[in-house]
């Protein structure tokens, strides 16, 4: 079970990693720094929670650093 639980984390990331790509293509932006909606932007957040939970499995906690 835990094996199908890491794939949908890392699927899931994958998935967010294209949209995220996706989007700088069409913007014909090579990062999102260079976004007028970096800091409001539904598709870069929902990027950075996927990352996120692949680090941790879903488990929470916080990022050391």
């Amino acid at each position: 079970m835990q094996d199908k639980e890491l794939d949908s984390f890392e699927k899931k990331l994958q998935e967010s990693i294209k949209t995220l790509q996706d989007c700088q293509n069409s913007h014909s932006l090579k990062s999102c720094f260079d976004c007028d909606k970096f800091l409001d932007c539904s598709i870069r957040d929902e990027y950075v929670q996927s990352v996120y939970k692949s680090m941790n499995k879903g488990k929470g906690g916080g990022f050391e650093f």
